[in-house]
């Protein structure tokens, strides 16, 4: 019995000193622990949906290439713990439904780590609702939509905004006409869904009052029989001033119609609705915005003095074909940066929860193109909170009034309008931050 003790003992032996040598001729990276999805030793999957075709396309549809040229900037220079970064890209078409469907193929076919970027406040909402990123712990980037609602961590838990929120741009812009044009008779024409309402609450909180108001249907922008009407109601009214607080392609049929009409009041355009390339897009020259006042939280893409813009452009130029510089490519540059900061301080062992606690506890102290500050923290999944304001010039260029940017920044609750003081912390060596 001892002596087939023994040879079992022998054997055992063996194949344990057997496993030893097999396991040692397997490459480390072969073994690694590391078991979080879009993460490998040498990999971070991220995906985006928005429009790449369809109505809504053009402008947006030149931002992942821009989030891409900037993440193969950073791949090239050793990427992020060692980690090359790709992006997976869906086109949604700026229909909620196929957000959907996209949204699902990018978390259970191609197994990305994050969302990023997606376009859309009816799109991301209607994503929440039936994906659920929040409740499966998956993040969702910097979605590119200014909806206050998507600032509420209670109701997104993993998602975080970047753009100003809609409140915030009406209050801020509702300042800045009260100083301006004061006792002048204002009318707005706004989009008439989350997007208008978002800024019906701004300018009602900071007290601006709205002589006449022209909503008009989402989508209703593109039947040449509409934009007349709007018009007559504003020419009617005989206001001074007025906003157009909606997507480029309404401003384009605004600007477009009040131009054959002879009307010319004061305009003062939104963010979103203030894009050159997209106006140009259907067919009215971008020539339309000149003499117009628009906001922006970033430089312009004209400032060559401004240190964002020298590396974006330089960056566009090796790594994006060279394509032209406008805001679409600054957004989704400037959005990849802020994205890099991000996986960096999550650290080596990179994964979702750890990444967004990283964003919540750093955040705030990112770098950035931004004029003004990001608001992150364990509290809060707000992103910027200011704009400054600026004169379109003849070629669809926006720059700050008198060559300086006079930033205001507030809330999108009660807080009060103020001058910012911000000043940006120092980008880092040659635009790549610091590793963990």
């Amino acid at each position: 019995m001892i002596a087939t003790n023994r040879r079992r003992l022998l054997v055992a032996s063996a194949v344990l000193a057997t496993g030893g040598l097999i396991v040692s001729s397997v490459p480390a990276q072969a073994l690694s622990l590391h078991r979080e999805v879009g993460v490998t030793n040498s990999t971070i999957k991220l995906g985006v949906t928005l429009p790449m075709t369809g109505a809504a396309s053009p402008g947006y549809n030149k931002v992942p290439s821009a989030i891409k040229a900037y993440f193969d900037y950073v791949n090239a220079n050793g990427g992020v713990n060692g980690r090359k970064i790709t992006l997976v890209v869906k086109d949604d078409q700026y229909v909620p439904t196929l957000a959907v469907a996209k949204t699902n193929e990018l978390i259970l076919k191609d197994k990305v780590f994050a969302l990023l970027a997606p376009l859309g406040t009816a799109n991301v909402k209607a994503v929440a609702a039936s994906v659920n990123p929040g409740r499966r712990g998956i993040p969702t980037l910097f979605v590119n939509t200014g909806y206050s609602g998507f600032g509420n961590k209670k109701a997104y838990p993993t998602t975080f905004t970047i753009l100003p929120s809609y409140v915030v741009e009406a209050k801020i812009m509702a300042q800045y006409i009260s100083e301006t044009f004061p006792g002048k008779k204002i009318g707005l024409l706004y989009q008439d869904d989350d997007f208008g309402d978002d800024a019906l609450a701004g300018f009602k909180q900071a007290g601006l009052d709205i002589a006449v108001k022209v909503p008009y249907a989402s989508g209703s922008q593109a039947i040449s029989t509409v934009p007349p009407t709007w018009i007559q109601k504003l020419s009617a009214a005989n206001v001074d001033v007025v906003i157009l607080f909606g997507v480029s392609s309404a401003t384009a049929a605004a600007l477009g119609t009040a131009a054959v009409m002879k009307y010319a009041p004061k305009w003062i355009l939104g963010s979103v609705g203030g894009d050159a390339t997209t106006i140009k897009a259907v067919g009215v020259p971008a020539g339309v915005l000149y003499g117009a006042t628009g906001a922006s939280f970033l430089p312009a893409t004209t400032d060559t003095t401004d240190e964002y813009i020298k590396l974006f452009t330089t960056i566009n130029a090796k790594y994006n074909n060279n394509a032209v510089f406008d805001n679409n490519v600054l957004v989704g540059m400037n959005t990849a940066f802020v994205t890099v900061q991000a996986l960096a301080a999550a650290g080596k062992n990179l994964t979702r929860k750890g990444l967004i606690s990283a964003i919540e506890k750093k955040g705030a102290t990112f770098a950035s193109a931004g004029l003004v500050p990001l608001n992150f923290s364990t509290t809060s999944h707000v992103g910027y909170s200011g704009y400054w304001f600026g004169t379109y010039g003849p070629t669809g260029d926006l720059k700050p009034n008198g060559g300086v940017y006079t930033v205001y920044t507030t809330d999108s609750g009660k807080g009060a309008i103020v001058k910012s003081t911000f000043k940006r912390p120092a980008m880092p060596a040659d635009g790549l931050p610091t590793q963990s």
